[in-house]
């Protein structure tokens, strides 16, 4: 006999589906404008507060404010993208919607930094000429060029939490992550990573507080990049450790052995 509340369990699915995928597109929607004014925080260009923007603290507490900043950005990112992590969180946040959550938690903290970040105005280097100037931008842009098409290479949607609010609609488990090296992945085996970097240090004019940005970053990408190469070879094994032999981690090399094993 079926329970006379089966409507009503029906109804109770068919809300938490719909509440669990409006809660994923939110957070998509608050990525994309996080992302667009991290390019104006970095680039000067249509934001009301970049990296250099206002008065700051003195150096020595400006420098503390900025490392705690970053610092705290490593540990959310990284720590909420770990296994151990991730099963311990699924006990408290649905499954369709763990993604979303890290995605929302990441923007979050970069509001924070945008917010609180402490100028350091003191020039390193400015390029003055047009053709430099002009290079450095170029640079700048396809860096953010080369992170939006890395995003897309490995399932944009699924990387920020959309495919997995989507699932809950149907009862087909997810296929098994496949293993594939498609376009930028044949040169480096972490093209979001190098895109960011580009970003990072393509400036024509690079203060104190800048550079203490980009080199906090670059140090995070580089301890991030070894946890996560930890976790894709014990998810994809001997196939993966080939391609660290095969392919560098983030800068192209000139000439690569062969790996015709290599998924395509």
């Amino acid at each position: 006999m079926k329970p006379k509340n089966l409507p009503e369990l029906h109804t109770n699915a068919f809300a938490g589906k719909l509440a669990g995928l409006l809660y994923s597109l939110c957070s998509y929607l608050l990525f994309l404008l996080t992302a667009l004014y991290l390019i104006g925080f970095l680039s000067g260009i249509g934001v009301p507060k970049d990296i250099n923007s206002g008065v700051g603290l003195s150096w020595p507490l400006a420098v503390i404010v900025d490392t705690l900043l970053i610092t705290l950005f490593a540990i959310q990112h990284s720590g909420m993208a770990r296994q151990p992590f991730k099963r311990w969180w699924i006990t408290f946040i649905p499954a369709p919607i763990e993604r979303a959550t890290y995605v929302l938690s990441t923007c979050l903290v970069l509001i924070l930094i945008f917010w609180l970040w402490q100028p350091m105005p003191t020039s390193i280097w400015s390029v003055t000429s047009i053709w430099g100037h002009g290079l450095l931008m170029a640079l700048f842009w396809l860096g953010c060029g080369v992170v939006v098409l890395s995003t897309f290479l490995i399932s944009h949607f699924e990387l920020l939490g959309i495919t997995q609010a989507l699932s809950a609609w149907h009862s087909a488990r997810p296929d098994n992550p496949t293993f594939k090296t498609p376009l930028l992945y044949k040169l480096v085996r972490h093209p979001l990573y190098l895109g960011f970097l580009i970003v990072f240090w393509a400036t024509p004019d690079m203060t104190a507080g800048h550079l203490l940005f980009a080199l906090l970053n670059t140090v995070y990408i580089l301890i991030g990049a070894h946890f996560e190469e930890k976790d894709l070879v014990d998810l994809f094994g001997e196939r993966y450790q080939r391609y660290q032999q095969n392919v560098a981690m983030l800068v192209p090399l000139t000439k690569r052995k062969p790996d015709r094993e290599r998924g395509e």
